[in-house]
């Protein structure tokens, strides 16, 4: 028997209604705030991630699956969504037109890390990206978009939000920062002592106990913002305030992606163990000029499917459609002729086989079909069919043609 690879799942029966349930979701919010739909390759030239997510980061320094294909060209399988919107955006010249643009995205993405719970090797991410405005009133907007997609779907969460501030504040900062990692650097563990090389912001990000421990006392960049920043981040707590909308400033919220400045935030659940963040993003105003488009302002968010599959509440499962089946031998073409043609506007079960009258009625409650027409042997010689409605218990008897 070949099984799934590690870290691959198969999705069907209640995971899959589950999974379609929570995308169908997200996509009626994101149009509400005016999103359309935009589709990228799984496969992208290697360079994109480097560029865009960071040499220095996790994703791609251990966790791509990369590989030289066919034609020798550097290729990797998608570790996450925003790249690679923002590389369309730009190699369709969507930069250039005046126009502001909002997408939505969803689907697979490939990550080779340890697997558990809610955190697979392919995962799906649903994702939003806004281009051409800069206003802290949008972050605003993405932020209350999440919070309705998760409120849509019965989940729980907490927000936490940070700034990463902008190129005028982060330099200043980064060199206070490495200056009081080096004081502790031979307390921190190795991936932290090769970050304050690489990334120093990075090690904030850090999940070991004694280091985070240790990052409780380092500088904070919310402290030394410039003053566009810090305009905008008390903007932003406003709104938050004002909209009653509950927060928590995490100053050690970082995100696990280079290209991120300004806003930062995070929905969290202490329902799916220590991985607890559930959705994440932020404004990445560099990201379109890094990647050799027009100096852009964007924003965005992506929500883990698999990380909120547990938490998610479906709603109550309405019969629908019909079941068809025939008690006789000889009904059998004639039902499926019926279903054929009923096929064209209503959802239609058909059991080829000639059955009694309560395995049809098993059938009905397994397909949770909102009708039952079945066709017996008075039915045959009368060219009629019974029906009965699931739900009102209504029965009749009614002619038919084929």
């Amino acid at each position: 028997m070949i099984n799934p690879l590690r870290g691959m799942k198969d999705l069907m029966f209640e995971d899959s209604q589950r999974f379609v349930h929570i995308i169908t979701t997200a996509i009626t919010v994101a149009k509400r705030y005016g999103y359309s739909y935009i589709e990228t390759p799984i496969l992208e030239e290697t360079a994109l991630f480097r560029r865009s997510v960071g040499d220095s980061s996790d994703i791609v320094s251990k966790e791509m699956y990369q590989f030289e294909d066919k034609g020798g060209n550097d290729v990797c399988m998608r570790p996450e969504g925003t790249a690679g919107v923002v590389r369309a955006f730009v190699s369709g010249k969507l930069d250039r037109q005046p126009a502001k643009q909002k997408f939505y995205y969803y689907g697979p993405m490939f990550r080779y890390e340890r697997p558990q719970k809610g955190r697979l090797r392919e995962f799906h991410q649903f994702g939003c990206e806004s281009f051409g405005e800069a206003s802290v009133y949008e972050d605003f907007t993405i932020i209350t978009m999440v919070g309705q997609i998760f409120k849509a779907l019965g989940i729980g969460f907490e927000l936490k939000i940070n700034s990463l501030g902008c190129p005028e504040c982060m330099p200043p900062y980064k060199q206070n920062l490495v200056s009081f990692l080096t004081d502790i650097s031979e307390d921190l563990c190795a991936d932290c002592n090769r970050r304050i090389e690489t990334n120093p912001i990075r090690v904030l990000d850090c999940k070991n106990e004694q280091c985070q421990s240790l990052l409780a006392q380092s500088p904070k960049l919310i402290d030394e913002l410039c003053e566009a920043c810090d305009t905008d981040f008390k903007k932003l707590t406003s709104l938050l305030d004002d909209a009653g909308i509950a927060y928590e400033v995490d100053t050690n919220l970082v995100r696990g992606l280079d290209y991120y400045n300004k806003t930062a935030f995070e929905f969290v659940s202490n329902e799916i163990g220590s991985q607890s963040a559930i959705a994440g993003g932020g404004r990445y105003d560099k990201l379109v000029e890094y990647l050799d488009g027009k100096p852009t302002p964007a924003v965005g968010f992506a929500i883990g499917a698999e990380r909120i599959m547990e938490l998610v509440q479906m709603p109550g499962r309405e019969r629908e459609g019909y079941y068809m089946g025939a008690m006789v031998p000889e009904a059998i073409e004639k039902i499926i002729m019926l279903a054929n043609r009923k096929r064209t506007s209503d959802k239609v079960t058909v059991e080829y086989s000639s059955k009694g009258f309560k395995s049809h009625m098993k059938g009905v409650d397994k397909a949770h079909a909102r009708y039952a027409v079945l066709i017996g042997e008075d039915e045959l010689a009368n060219n009629t069919v019974w029906i009965k409605d699931m739900e009102s218990k209504e029965e009749k008897t009614v002619a038919y043609t084929v």
